[in-house]
C-alpha cells in the first residue's frame, strides 16, 4: 500500500517547525527533505522514521527507538538501515518531533 496524501500532509504538519520541506515518493513510501537533505521516511505501512548518522545513532539507540532492519529471503544476514522508527508519542507532538528532526539533520 502506498503512502496517502493525507499521511504526507500529517508528516509535513508534524515537522512544520523546520520550515519548508519537500517530498518524493519512493518504493511505495515517501521521503522528506529539508534543504535538499533526506531526513525522514514514511514507509508504505505508515511507520515514520528519522535518518541517523554520527552521534544520533547513539541518541536513537539510547532513547529506545527501533532501527529499520531487513533480511532477504533465504539469507541469514540481517541488514541495518540508517533509519529509526519514531515512537508514537512523538507523532502527536510537533515541537518534540521537530526537535528530534533538527538534531538528526545536524548529524547528517
Amino acid at each position: 500500500m502506498a503512502v496517502s496524501d493525507e499521511q504526507i500532509e500529517m508528516v509535513l504538519d508534524l515537522f512544520s517547525g523546520l520550515g519548508p520541506l519537500t517530498t518524493r515518493k519512493m518504493f511505495g513510501g515517501t521521503v522528506f527533505y529539508h534543504e535538499g537533505t533526506i531526513f525522514a521516511a514514511m514507509m508504505s505501512d505508515g511507520r515514520l522514521q528519522l535518518k541517523g548518522a554520527g552521534d544520533m545513532i547513539r541518541a536513537f539507540d539510547h532513547a529506545g527507538w527501533r532501527r529499520w532492519t531487513y533480511q532477504r529471503d533465504g539469507s541469514e544476514k540481517v541488514t541495518a538501515m540508517p533509519y529509526w522508527e519514531m515512537p508514537d508519542d512523538l507523532l502527536d507532538d510537533p515541537d518534540a518531533a521537530s526537535d528530534w528532526a533538527r538534531r538528526a539533520l545536524a548529524a547528517l
